[in-house]
């Protein structure tokens, strides 16, 4: 297995092939990506979730930068960047290396590894981290407890301390830590080029061998003046639908107090969002809780008519009952149309 294992890097940087997003190898020859960039890798001590989170002036930084799989660890791979790090990280620290191991192992076989920035976190909380000498100042990086930051083509060479300072005081989830350093890096004057992306992902500390299941957050914002304000809106937005999942499976386990808080809490946290209303109502009334159903109707068919159309094709769907009444109630709910 060991001698596979190195047959499989020291081929990759002869001749480095391509790598999409999804894992896979194209037949064409890789071209290294100028994503100058600050990012964080991190394991959460409590949770066991894994996670990684990057800005950059670079289009789409997501798709090059942050790699991550429950139960295996998280990877960043940026400067003058090897996508591939990414995938083979994960790769190698499936097969049992350490973070340290597994990046020594990549680097060992790297022609081009004095340009390359990257970091490491296993499934253990072990981190790896490398800043090549050719990297283009500011750049360095700063590892902590089961944490790595780092940064290149900075403004200040304060930015990595900034970040590890800011995760380190920073109370929460990992999704708040991670953006904390993020937004700490960008206070500190950030990519001397300016901001364009930034992307977060998260994954759980085990895999249950349903990747779509282990994913906690995945989220990116692929152009826009202002990518940290936009990501943390997205998180938040993310953690508004977490609470209609979970309402939806206090419900099934016929928790209908718990299930009506769920939707509340997500309706509170979304105030103008219709759908997020319009399927806690129609959970609530399922439940037989028409009277808490009601005002959702009314507040969702005032500003959008056409969800009454919706009600009408559910029953077909089986998300309604086949119940003419009931129905009728529903689209009962709508206001008069103004003359």
């Amino acid at each position: 297995m060991r001698q596979t294992v190195v047959l499989v890097v020291c081929a990759l940087f002869a001749a480095p092939p391509a790598v999409r997003a999804d894992g896979g190898r194209s037949a064409t020859v890789a071209v290294a990506r100028p994503v100058h960039t600050y990012s964080i890798v991190a394991r959460d001590s409590v949770t066991g979730e894994i996670g990684v989170a990057v800005q950059s002036h670079w289009f789409s930084v997501g798709t090059v930068v942050s790699w991550a799989e429950a139960g295996v660890g998280a990877v960043a791979t940026q400067s003058l960047a090897e996508v591939s790090y990414g995938p083979l990280g994960l790769e190698l620290m499936r097969a049992g290396k350490t973070a340290s191991q597994a990046l020594t192992s990549l680097l060992a076989g790297d022609p081009q590894r004095e340009v390359r920035q990257v970091a490491m976190v296993d499934a253990k909380g072990n981190v790896a981290v490398h800043t090549g000498s050719r990297c283009i100042a500011e750049a360095g990086h700063t590892r902590g407890k089961q944490y790595s930051v780092q940064a290149n083509l900075m403004e200040k060479d304060t930015v990595w301390d900034a970040m590890a300072h800011a995760y380190e005081r920073t109370q929460g989830d990992l999704a708040q830590r991670l953006l904390a350093a993020l937004d700490a890096a960008q206070a500190e004057g950030g990519d001397i080029r300016g901001k364009q992306s930034a992307a977060i992902l998260i994954v759980s500390g085990t895999s249950t061998g349903r990747p779509w299941a282990d994913r906690v957050v995945d989220l990116r914002v692929d152009d826009s003046p202002e990518p940290l304000g936009e990501l943390r809106r997205l998180v938040d937005v993310h953690r508004a639908y977490e609470h209609m999942n979970e309402g939806d499976a206090r419900l099934a386990e016929s928790d209908v107090d718990g299930a009506m808080s769920e939707y509340a809490a997500a309706a509170q946290m979304l105030p103008n969002n219709v759908e997020v209303k319009y399927w806690a109502a129609i959970t609530m009334i399922t439940a037989g809780r028409e009277k808490e159903a009601m005002p959702y109707f009314r507040e969702v068919f005032a500003k959008n008519r056409n969800w009454l159309e919706v009600t009408r094709r559910l029953p077909a769907s089986g998300l309604l009952p086949e119940d003419p009444g009931l129905i009728e109630k529903i689209l009962g709910a709508a206001p008069m149309k103004k003359r």
